[in-house]
């Protein structure tokens, strides 16, 4: 990214809005949905961009992970997750079952 010391979640998600990923996502019943279109995806659909953790500033176990994601069928977004003891478990196992050939760097 263009500013190495920014630490927040919001900071990276309105650099990449700048970029195009301006998509949300929620997750349900195994799926990705997106927002406005409701299509929905599975893990093979999802191409993982960038991941990047963080780290709550007051308590480093209030963690979060940001995925920078692309569908198959063009949709360009970001979600957001908790990370460590927090994590939805499901949400988790989504991410997992993405082939590890869908994860690309395109800083």
């Amino acid at each position: 990214m263009d500013n190495e010391f920014a630490k927040h979640e919001i900071d990276y998600i309105t650099r990449y809005e700048e970029k195009g990923f301006t998509a949300s996502f929620i997750f349900k019943t195994e799926k990705l949905v997106e927002t406005v279109s409701k299509n929905s995806y599975k893990p093979e659909q999802i191409f993982v961009v960038e991941e990047r953790r963080f780290e709550g500033m007051s308590n480093p176990s209030d963690s979060s992970l940001l995925y920078i994601i692309e569908t198959n069928d063009g949709k360009k977004g970001t979600f957001l997750v908790a990370y460590g003891p927090q994590a939805d478990i499901e949400i988790a196992e989504f991410f997992k079952a993405i082939p590890s050939g869908n994860y690309i760097n395109k800083k």
